[in-house]
């Protein structure tokens, strides 16, 4: 399927995934009963979801601003209020289209450059909210090569061209992913890499529910699961941080097995239970 001139949203639906994934990791409790989820979704869809989540990220701000951000950063100097909350959100929109290029495409998986992009301004945020020079330094100045103009332009035609999956691989990918949090879920003690990516499933998750709603303005179903994976997003987003913070600090390794929380599992728990799994 050619993707040549992908759809164009309305600034009220692109402020609707603003907020959306603002508030993605809110730990909140807005949902008593959970609805039962499908996992499946129209070709369409997966055409549509793409196109608004690389016009999110296109649209919300510019190479030179998160440049210069990072620049502050190399300085030795600190982020204004103002500006973190911008590096923040300008994280967020590469995080949610990466969600949707490993949604969404045949491959399955995002551009090597975008990758590697949306990790290490995950640790350079890390860097800088635990005042670790080395870090700030090591990750900044590689941010600085990934971020220059042949790479951005590079990153550009490759997300503009991405090929969609269709409906069944869509449908594959997405069952697997759940079929994985399931088999994480049955172990006792989990690696800091196995919480992990425990947690990018339900990302990306949260990321393809606070799509669908955005567009079509709020279902209340389709809100209600997004608003149920946004409160187990928050949760275990708190617990990574800790688990972050005692490997800087020397406290704890990363890798140490550790029992999944309790509140996280009976969330997690809940959340398979209500999944309606594809035939």
């Amino acid at each position: 399927m050619s993707n040549i001139g992908w759809k164009r949203y309305p600034q009220d639906v692109v402020g609707q995934l603003f907020l959306a994934v603002e508030n993605n990791d809110v730990i909140n409790s807005e949902t008593a009963e959970l609805p039962l989820i499908q996992l499946g979704t129209s070709q369409q869809n997966i055409q549509n979801f793409y196109a608004l989540c690389l016009q999110f990220w296109s649209d919300g701000f510019t190479r030179e601003e998160l440049l210069s951000l990072i620049n502050i950063l190399l300085a030795g100097k600190e982020l204004t209020t103002e500006q973190h909350k911008r590096y923040k959100y300008i994280r967020a929109r590469y995080k949610h289209l990466r969600f949707a290029q490993r949604l969404y495409s045949q491959k399955h998986d995002a551009d090597k450059i975008f990758k590697a992009t949306t990790v290490y301004l995950g640790h350079l945020q890390d860097g800088f909210k635990n005042a670790d020079k080395k870090s700030i330094n090591y990750y900044g100045r590689v941010l600085r090569l990934l971020l220059s103009r042949p790479a951005w332009n590079w990153v550009k035609r490759s997300l503009e061209n991405l090929q969609v999956d269709n409906q069944v691989g869509f449908e594959y990918y997405v069952s697997h992913q759940i079929k994985q949090l399931t088999l994480l879920l049955d172990k006792p003690n989990l690696t800091g890499t196995q919480f992990h990516d425990m947690r990018k499933i339900v990302s990306q998750q949260v990321s393809f529910f606070d799509t669908w709603r955005s567009i079509e303005n709020n279902p209340p179903e389709v809100y209600a699961i997004s608003r149920f994976l946004a409160n187990i997003n928050g949760l275990m987003g708190q617990k990574h941080d800790e688990m972050v913070a005692d490997k800087l600090s020397g406290t704890r390794e990363y890798e140490t097995p550790t029992p999944l929380d309790s509140h996280i599992r009976e969330c997690l728990e809940q959340l398979v239970g209500k999944i309606v799994r594809v035939s």
